[in-house]
């Protein structure tokens, strides 16, 4: 059986595994199809955020490890979709032949916990499966921003996450849905999916350009998705006075100058940090990571989000190592959300 890791030098390769043994009230599953997880990966491949520093979840605060972790070897991938093989003893609720859904790294196989499956509801298909995780981080955004119906929404940065937060705001009731992204294929599909008007932020002022749409306000909100700092500042720069901003990407460091003292200064704007599984949630208890979750889960089973466009390209398990150096690392202009077929 073969699995895709990060080598030594945090190159994806296909490694053998060994299966273990089915421990009590674990299962077996063949995998069908899986994704990667493109932007929370590459921060893993070239920031190595966790190997010198951790965090403190009592204290809320990176800490410096006194020992550095190595992140090689570690698993590439998000989801998959399989079908069961083999039943540990205690499990009732599934059965050889189950089709269902789980988080993992892209591998033939893999042996989990009953009680950690998914089960796809009728009509469901797998790449709306596959955008599950995205979702959640889309639904978290869209809450922590404050969307209400009527309001005026800008999208910024247009992969996974940006896809479903642009449906996800449609759904609100935004009035307005402006998606930014420099890559044709993903404007192209957020268009598809419903958006109002797409910009390519490297080719016009986008700002000013919202501004004209909006009798010269600004959006009342932005959803940044992309963890680029430019397109921070872009946002900035589109987004109305006392509007209000969630950052659902994960920035890194910031090697760039960008400027904070214009637009965002002058205007009074409120800019959140969005984490979907940060606890507790901004609207605890009514609102916890499991009801994201759960909710995501009904929005993509009930047919309320369209992903038959955004898990694209659908490369074969044996060739995904040399197709996530190419799509992911070398090429994402080529890419949205990368499926994999085994």
């Amino acid at each position: 059986m073969r699995e895709l890791l990060a080598n030594e030098n945090y190159i994806p390769q296909l490694f053998e595994y060994e299966e273990k043994p089915l421990e009590k009230g674990e299962v077996r599953v063949k995998c069908i199809y899986g994704a990667p997880k493109h932007g929370t990966e590459m921060t893993g491949i070239k920031e190595q955020p966790f190997e010198e520093k951790y965090y403190d979840e009592e204290m809320k605060i990176f800490l410096q490890r006194e020992e550095k972790v190595s992140s090689v070897y570690s698993g590439l991938g998000n989801m998959w979709v399989g079908t069961i093989t083999e039943v540990g003893s205690d499990v009732e609720a599934y059965h050889v032949g189950d089709q269902v859904v789980g988080y993992g790294n892209l591998a033939q196989t893999h042996t989990v916990n009953a009680q950690e499956l998914l089960v796809m509801p009728e009509g469901m298909t797998w790449k709306q499966a596959m955008c599950y995780d995205p979702m959640q981080f889309a639904l978290s955004a869209v809450r922590d921003a404050k969307l209400r119906l009527g309001d005026t929404v800008l999208i910024s940065g247009l992969g996974a996450i940006g896809q479903m937060a642009a449906q996800a705001a449609k759904a609100a009731g935004a009035s307005l849905v402006a998606v930014s992204d420099p890559i044709e294929i993903r404007r192209k599909a957020a268009l598809e999916n419903g958006a109002d008007i797409a910009f390519n932020p490297l080719e016009c002022d986008m700002g000013m350009e919202l501004r004209k749409l909006t009798n010269g306000v600004g959006v009342d909100v932005v959803i940044e998705t992309s963890a680029n700092y430019k397109a921070l500042e872009q946002g900035i720069r589109a987004l109305a006075y006392n509007g209000s901003m969630a950052l659902a990407g994960w920035f890194k460091e910031c090697h760039i100058p960008i400027h904070l003292g214009r637009e965002g200064h002058f205007n009074q704007q409120n800019i959140f940090f969005s984490r979907a599984c940060s606890e507790p949630n901004r609207d605890y208890p009514r609102w916890d990571f499991d009801r994201i979750c759960k909710e995501s889960w009904k929005l993509l089973g009930t047919g309320k989000i369209q992903c038959e466009n955004i898990v694209y390209p659908i490369v074969d398990f044996n060739e995904c190592d040399k197709a996530y150096i190419h799509y992911i690392i070398e090429h994402p202009d080529e890419s949205i959300k990368m499926g994999v077929k085994f």
